[in-house]
């Protein structure tokens, strides 16, 4: 007997899932006590995660902010035993353009309970809080009209 062949042109909806909107680490990745500990985390597997050395990337560091920034530096910000040599907001942008790891925006946004997305997402996000503001005040207007019925002389 011949085995079914497939059908390989429908779509499996099923199996769909939507992609990833928002830029986030995996939360067991970057657990930490403290605020400080996650962001030494997050910049530890950024680093690691990267595909450059940790050379290379202060050498980019170093270009983009127009100044001196060596490996030493960067060991001592994502050690969580250095706690007195934390990386300023100028010099953690300049990591997040060297190593290209958006991730790191979401730390402080995530204690806030907010996300960091993509730009291109900010109009989609818009449109379905229009809709569900639409949903709302027609839920509102039928109510509204039931009562207004309800109440005839």
């Amino acid at each position: 007997m011949a085995k079914a062949r497939r059908d390989t042109e429908t779509l499996d909806l099923l199996s769909w899932e939507p992609p990833q909107t928002a830029v986030r680490f995996d939360e067991g990745d970057v657990r930490g006590a403290t605020i400080g500990a996650r962001y030494c985390r997050a910049m530890a597997l950024a680093l690691k995660e990267c595909g450059k050395s940790r050379e290379e990337v202060a050498k980019e560091m170093g270009k983009y902010l127009g100044v001196t920034v060596s490996k030493q530096m960067l060991d001592a910000y994502v050690s969580e035993a250095r706690d007195t040599h934390t990386i300023n907001v100028t010099r953690f942008a300049a990591l997040v353009h060297a190593t290209k790891d958006f991730r790191l925006l979401s730390i402080i946004p995530e204690l806030f309970g907010f996300s960091v997305i993509e730009k291109r997402y900010e109009d989609w996000i818009i449109a379905a809080m229009a809709k569900d503001k639409a949903e709302e005040l027609n839920r509102m207007a039928d109510a509204a009209l039931r009562r207004a019925k309800g109440s005839r002389p």
